[in-house]
């Protein structure tokens, strides 16, 4: 039966929520309106530790009948903010209590705060502490999850995570890449973990360039010092993606869907999936890695042959007459040991083919410094090793190449030789 709900909604307490808690056997549901709430949990995942960190827990609530009700339904029901925050508090203290009730005493619990709540003031969420002090669960094993919203004060916003971190919890910026997220919000309040919006693998699963993204977005979070979790792998394919783009921790359902059957959950183990899994994605690598190193070993030779011909005197033209002349090269050009340009780039045919009129600005590049450019660097740094990097966008024309550069010594000076080949023909410059 339904208890009511408690006379004073403004700031609920522990001992106004408590008699909202039912215990049915060993584990705890609460009455909201008529509704049965349960805990669920959906493991967490490291990929590198293959095995589960952590558990998010998420409400399920049932009619009378015990037929299932749609989240979505259940947080329309409060009338008030003041349920607003009951609702939140009710939750967050059936899921503490189940949890602090399993045999897992190691893993994280990934907590969902309300928006409102969390913009709330630091006072308002003492009530928090109060919880994780009478239940005994750790503050350090508390994940607290925050979903920015457009109204959200930051400032409120930063101090309810410093009150948080102050606990002793963690935290973590929850659907980062949809909606209102951004990076200023990331430097703001420098989250312990941020999780990906399913968004970005959907559009990674479609679409490569979307991919890149991600991969370049795992890589910024991880300079701004945050672990990251992708959320919503539902396929093999996306599981490879998210391993591929250096995440830290997956969650979805190829892994495990979320379950109210909470002590068989806990005592489930890692997927054996997992071996496979990095097992496939080491050979994909290999695989991957393969082109390029094909590639240097193809112009190995006419990387040689140009440099002989410059030390005997040739021109820069002459000398590199058999790079020119192949279709998959689109430029070749000089650098001195201090990454400046030496005259202008010799452009081939090819090159000539794929040059964009609206980039005419990014095509003379005599005296440009290229010494920013990691090909560069690694070539002066290692004389007669030929360098080649991944395809990246050449700012001289806004498409897509791999750069192949050569340190030599010319007059005894050093010299890199570079040439640009279109990452589109990297195969066909292979097959030669």
């Amino acid at each position: 039966m339904s208890r009511p709900l408690p006379d004073t909604l403004a700031v609920p307490e522990l001992d106004l929520l408590a008699p909202m808690l039912n215990q049915e056997g060993d584990l705890w549901t609460a009455d909201f309106r008529g509704l049965t709430l349960r805990t669920a949990l959906q493991p967490i995942y490291s990929i590198s530790h293959k095995r589960v960190v952590g558990y998010e827990a998420l409400i399920r609530a049932f009619d009378p009948d015990n037929a299932p009700v749609l989240p979505l339904h259940l947080f329309q029901l409060p009338a008030s903010e003041g349920e607003n925050l009951l609702l939140d508090r009710l939750c967050r203290f059936l899921h503490i209590r189940n949890y602090s009730r399993l045999s897992d005493q190691l893993n994280w619990l990934f907590l969902n705060v309300s928006p409102r709540v969390a913009t709330g003031s630091a006072h308002t969420d003492s009530f928090f502490g109060h919880l994780l002090a009478r239940t005994g669960l750790p503050p350090h094993r508390i994940v607290v999850e925050i979903v920015e919203q457009p109204t959200d004060d930051a400032e409120r916003l930063r101090e309810t995570v410093a009150y948080y971190k102050e606990l002793g919890c963690l935290t973590a910026i929850d659907d980062f890449g949809a909606g209102h997220s951004n990076f200023e919000r990331i430097w703001n309040l420098s989250p312990d973990i941020v999780k990906l919006d399913r968004t970005l693998l959907t559009r990674a699963t479609e679409d490569h360039k979307a991919r890149q993204i991600l991969n370049g977005i795992v890589s910024l979070l991880h300079q701004s010092a945050c672990l990251v979790l992708l959320e919503g792998v539902e396929s093999r394919s996306q599981a490879l993606i998210a391993i591929d783009a250096g995440v830290d921790f997956v969650q979805g359902f190829y892994f495990c869907r979320p379950s109210t059957e909470l002590k068989s959950l806990a005592q489930e183990q890692a997927p054996a999936d997992f071996d496979q899994l990095l097992d496939e994605y080491k050979q994909s690598r290999q695989v991957t890695q393969d082109p390029t190193r094909q590639l240097v070993n193809f112009f190995e030779g006419y990387f040689r042959n140009a440099i002989e011909r410059l030390g005997s005197g040739a021109s820069m033209h002459q000398a590199c007459l058999e790079l020119l002349n192949h279709p998959a090269v689109s430029r070749c050009y000089l650098v001195n040991a201090q990454g400046i340009q030496i005259d202008e780039t010799l452009i081939s045919n090819t090159g000539i083919r794929h040059q964009d009129p609206r980039f005419r600005p990014l095509e003379s590049t005599s005296s440009a410094d290229w010494y920013r450019q990691q090909y560069l660097r690694r070539a002066l740094a290692q004389p007669e090793k030929l360098q080649a990097t991944a395809p990246y966008l050449c700012v001289t024309g806004a498409y897509m190449c791999v750069t192949l550069s050569l340190g030599f010594y010319l007059n005894g000076e050093l010299r890199v030789l570079c040439c640009d080949i279109l990452s589109n023909t990297v195969h066909r410059a292979q097959a030669g």
